[in-house]
């Protein structure tokens, strides 16, 4: 890889805390050739082909890079980490140290080749739908009652109403989901997501 990308320069000399940490993963990741460095999701991401590989970011008490289909990679050496229970396809090695990172280089260098083989060979990994959230009883009844809010649930986006559904349905209680629909109420009315 021979072209740094501008914006990802800025984030590394902006992010400090992980300074040695990011240093020792980009100099990893730009041994492939076949990677070209990119910005995206406010972090460096490195394609192939235009096709999303391996994304370096960073936070509180650890940084790491994560494989966009990591799901996919077999994970031998047992490092590969599913963020939240919630994601699906992508996988984390995390580090809080350089000598973490120092320690597994052949194994990144090895799992960024084998992310590139999963891309060209095709494989997709499928994706749980919308119909496979349950639909909360009280969600489902003010859906019913409410056709401007009903129109608008089903106007989001798959991920979106996935969002809803997965947090709406972490509740335990009858009166926080409730709540939480009330909560984000005019967020869905808006078209927006969880996040946005």
């Amino acid at each position: 890889m021979s072209v740094m990308n501008s914006k990802a320069q800025q984030y590394f000399e902006k992010n400090q805390k992980w300074k040695d940490e990011y240093n020792a993963l980009r100099d990893i990741i730009c041994e492939n050739k076949l990677l070209k460095e990119d910005y995206k999701w406010m972090h460096p991401c490195y394609t192939f082909e235009n096709r999303n590989i391996v994304l370096i970011h960073g936070f509180k008490d650890y940084c790491a890079i994560l494989f966009h289909k990591g799901a996919l990679i077999e994970d031998s050496y047992n490092v590969l980490i599913q963020q939240t229970e919630n994601v699906q396809s992508a996988r984390q090695i995390r580090f809080a140290d350089v000598n973490q990172i120092k320690k597994l280089k052949t194994v990144i260098r090895k799992y960024i080749k084998l992310a590139i083989e999963i891309e060209l060979s095709g494989k997709t990994i499928e994706l749980k739908k919308v119909s496979d959230y349950p639909m909360p009883e009280e969600f489902q009844r003010v859906l019913k009652e409410d056709k401007k809010l009903n129109k608008a649930f089903y106007s989001l986006t798959p991920g979106r109403q996935k969002g809803y559904l997965f947090y709406l349905n972490q509740a335990k209680q009858s009166k926080t989901r409730q709540a939480r629909i009330e909560k984000y109420y005019q967020k869905i009315l808006n078209g927006k997501g969880l996040d946005d």
